[in-house]
């Protein structure tokens, strides 16, 4: 019998599941913890100032961040919402875990300042990965670019000396 007691060492499947070695590589593994929408009142602030739009597979709400948000009014917040009508919970919870990996992988194009909520349709439950991580992709430049008009629009028109 082979025993690893004593010696420090450990069997090369134990290394690979350690928590430990996953932490040790922080690119390796980012996570969504400290930007998803938790609670019901931020939703709702949300779609009172976020305006609607729609893509090929699920509609999108985009609102500026209220002056109170706890952790940084900078960090970026998104939310996903999958209503009973797209089926069963399984399928709801499958739809949510696929759009979390895409997010989750792409995390540093979410628009610093805004609160973004996803609404999927149920084509999202039998699309093929890499197709929906490209629309995701798409839809996160597309609210990049209109959070960064919207700042702009919002500052006001930019002074330029010597025009009186």
């Amino acid at each position: 019998m082979f025993s690893l007691a004593g010696t420090g060492a450990q069997p090369s499947a134990f290394r690979l599941s350690s928590p430990m070695n996953l932490a040790s590589n922080p690119a390796q593994r980012q996570s969504l913890s400290g930007v998803r929408l938790r609670k019901h009142a931020d939703y709702q602030q949300a779609y009172a100032a976020a305006r609607k739009r729609q893509s090929p597979s699920m509609s999108w709400f985009l609102a500026p961040q209220p002056i109170s948000v706890e952790p940084s009014p900078s960090a970026p917040r998104v939310g996903l919402t999958v209503g009973k009508v797209i089926g069963k919970a399984h399928e709801r919870n499958r739809i949510k875990r696929r759009m979390r990996e895409v997010l989750r992988r792409h995390i540093g194009l979410l628009p610093a300042g805004a609160d973004l909520i996803f609404h999927p349709r149920r084509i999202v439950l039998t699309m093929e990965f890499a197709k929906l991580e490209d629309e995701i992709v798409r839809i996160l430049e597309q609210a990049a670019e209109a959070h960064r008009v919207a700042k702009q629009s919002a500052a006001g028109p930019i002074a330029r000396p010597g025009i009186g």
